[in-house]
């Protein structure tokens, strides 16, 4: 593979670039001369950028790392025929450029000598503490000899949750992943294209969460022309051609600029060209590219409302793109990003993306993480105060790394952890739901009402009947969208909840955590939930002792009267009568559909009034979720309310979701709302209602 090739990031940047430049030293420079009182000359790249970020930094503890660190690999060397310390040297180099504080590049040189050397963590510990130590072991890799193929995948487990304690740990990870791809061309083609492979489904994801825009795009590149190297050429060639591109934006940028300046609005505005993978998805997005889509323009500023005020004024003097507007302050990205997103299109038609931000918002975006410095220190004035609740609460413990922590323990096998691993990197964008008690829970986009609940309740969730998802019944299956409030049911009892989930569950599951507790339950429940039993089956109707007859009196002579069974009305609802033949009159509801039917075909009403009698009947519809024995239940809650069952019919369950209607014989009809309460409080039913249409026959 050519040099190029190795490292597609050295395609020309004529204008200056706001972002960090990680591309201009392939590998650090070999230990030079150097006096006792002064650092070696092979770090002075790396004293210098760590200087630019934090001037007042302490760099004798860094000499001392370079001094453990150089004795150690002295004699050892890369393939490539380097010496070996130049890889440390150049990792912690990366590290130095994105901002990292003095303990994380210490533990860079250091990261690989307990692995590859004599060296000690207990050496690493009393010489740099237990900071660094923590941090160099993180990074360390398991041995194959104990491991065998399980070494990597749990390797990437340990580093996870050593990461979990301090997200560092990633950081200098990725920093390795990053050198060792830009010099992985001395590599076999086939060991190239398996380091690509695991890049791109594991480090590429965790940069992205991570927010180390930086450290994703280049590795991005560096995988793309490995794994495809035919795209990559026709991409790489694309560039070359479009040497010019740069004008179109250039041209916009200076308009930018007058319009700013007349606005009075102090504004940096850059040209950011696009990588090489962001070339090739313009291409296969829009076809044939123009010159402006060879780069975004960058509009740098002081406060977050200078950000707005740039926003109107370009949207005043060129024409937005509407569609292509983003507000990643008011809402930033889970992974610390913030930013707003806009376009314009120029008089040819060209259209502009544009970037607008602080000079902190980005920093941020380029380094993530890293940019917090030390995370473990409150920053000033912040002592005592607690965090929010949210996704962002602790920056270095985002969300979707405790639910990876969490469902990772549930995983003992490699394989297993190693596929969900990758599946839930996957799902690259995340949704914010609100739970009922008002806390909020992050989720991966197209996770269900399955996921939330595991999410929320961990193995208690096999309990879960069903959801509210914005005040509205939903099923296990809905999909949620951001933003969206989401109250699960669980079943009240131990019966209920030793039912189990149902294998269908399994279709709706996106994250890791549902998927694994699930299917751990169902491989220990071969015997499956008995879903014969938790979906009631239509019984034969149940025939009551007694039937009163309808209380209810017409004011004509040798009239029948009947209570019309689509509405059942009873005491003390308004009702109004109509006779059909056989001079029987009969008697519906004021507010029942037949009534207006009745009228819009010109039939007379008749005037209805109650009698004394108390005794009435009812049809009832019961909405419930399928459990075993629900049916029983609700024949016992009517039972204590002194209803007689004169008929009943259970539907078949559909989506989990059963409906019962009851047709019942009261006493009084003064009892009715207790009795629908009582119905109601059952577990699993969530409506009990009035029959509005033609009740079910037996």
């Amino acid at each position: 593979m050519s040099a190029e090739a190795a490292n597609p990031g050295a395609h020309s940047r004529r204008r200056g670039r706001p972002r960090i430049d990680l591309r201009r030293l392939g590998r650090a420079a070999l230990l030079g001369p150097a006096a006792r009182d002064r650092l070696p000359d092979a770090i002075g790249h790396v004293a210098e950028a760590h200087r630019a970020h934090h001037p007042e930094a302490d760099l004798a503890i860094l000499h001392k790392a370079y001094v453990l660190a150089e004795s150690s690999h002295r004699g050892q060397f890369r393939k490539s025929g380097e010496p070996y310390i130049t890889h440390p040297l150049a990792v912690t180099l990366i590290l130095a450029e994105l901002g990292a504080e003095t303990t994380t590049l210490t533990a860079s040189l250091l990261h690989d000598t307990v692995e590859d050397t004599e060296v000690t963590l207990d050496q690493v510990r009393t010489e740099f503490g237990a900071e660094v130590c923590y941090l160099v072991d993180g990074v360390t890799k398991l041995e194959k000899v104990d491991y065998g193929a399980a070494a990597e995948p749990e390797t990437f487990r340990k580093m996870l949750v050593a990461t979990g304690n301090d997200v560092r740990v990633m950081s200098i990870k990725l920093a390795d992943r990053l050198h060792n791809m830009r010099t992985l061309g001395v590599m076999r083609p086939e060991k190239q294209a398996r380091i690509a492979r695991v890049t791109r489904d594991v480090l590429i994801p965790l940069a992205e969460r991570l927010g180390v825009q930086a450290l994703k795009t280049e590795l991005e590149d560096l995988v793309f022309a490995i794994l495809h190297p035919e795209e990559y050429e026709r991409t790489r060639a694309l560039i070359a051609d479009n040497a010019t591109a740069w004008d179109a934006l250039d041209a916009i940028a200076e308009k930018f600029r007058a319009v700013l300046r007349d606005a009075d609005i102090a504004a940096e505005v850059l040209i950011r060209p696009r990588h090489f993978v962001s070339v090739h998805r313009a291409r296969l997005k829009r076809g044939e590219l123009r010159g402006t889509d060879f780069g975004r323009l960058l509009v740098l500023v002081g406060e977050d409302a200078d950000c707005y005020g740039v926003l109107g004024e370009l949207h005043t003097c060129f024409t937005p793109v509407i569609s292509e507007f983003k507000d990643f302050i008011a809402a930033p990205k889970f992974n610390l990003y913030q930013s707003l997103h806009t376009a314009v299109a120029g008089p040819d038609g060209a259209v502009a993306e544009v970037l607008i931000r602080t000079h902190q918002m980005h920093k941020v975006a380029e380094a993530g993480v890293i940019a917090l410095g030390n995370p473990y220190v409150p920053p000033e004035g912040a002592a005592g105060t607690e965090p929010a609740d949210g996704e962002r609460a602790d920056p270095t413990r985002p969300g979707w790394l405790s639910r990876l922590l969490d469902w990772q323990q549930s995983t003992p096998d490699p394989d297993t952890f190693w596929t969900s691993l990758r599946a839930d990197l996957a799902q690259d964008r995340e949704i914010t739901v609100f739970r009922a008690d008002g806390g909020a829970l992050g989720l991966p986009a197209g996770a269900s009402c399955v996921d939330a609940a595991y999410g929320q309740y961990g193995e208690e969730a096999h309990a879960c009947i069903g959801a509210r998802v914005n005040g509205r019944l939903a099923t296990l299956s809905t999909v949620l969208s951001d933003g969206d409030t989401v109250h699960l049911l669980l079943a009240q009892d131990v019966q209920d909840a030793a039912s189990g989930p149902s294998p269908d569950w399994l279709d709706h599951a996106r994250t890791p955590a549902a998927r694994i507790a699930i299917s751990t339950w169902l491989a220990a429940h071969p015997e499956g939930t008995n879903v014969a039993a938790a979906a009631p089956r239509r019984p034969a109707p149940v025939t009551a002792d007694r039937r009163a007859a309808p209380n209810a009196v017409v004011d004509l002579p040798d009239a029948t009267v009947r209570l019309a069974g689509c509405c059942t009305p009873v005491p003390p609802d308004a009702v109004t009568g109509f006779a059909v033949r056989g001079g029987t009159v009969t008697v519906h509801r004021e507010e029942c559909p037949a009534v207006a039917r009745m009228k819009s075909l010109d039939r007379e009403p008749i005037p209805v009034r109650w009698g004394d009698a108390a005794e009435c009947r009812v049809t009832l519809i019961a909405e419930s979720f399928g459990r075993p024995r629900l049916l029983a239940d609700l024949t016992e809650a009517i039972a204590i309310e002194g209803a007689a069952i004169v008929s009943a019919t259970v539907e078949p369950p559909s989506e989990q979701r059963v409906r019962h209607t009851y047709t019942l014989q009261l006493p009084d009809a003064a009892g009715l709302p207790a009795l629908m309460r009582a119905m109601r409080d059952v577990p699993g039913v969530y409506d009990v209602s009035r029959a509005q249409h033609p009740a079910a026959t037996a």
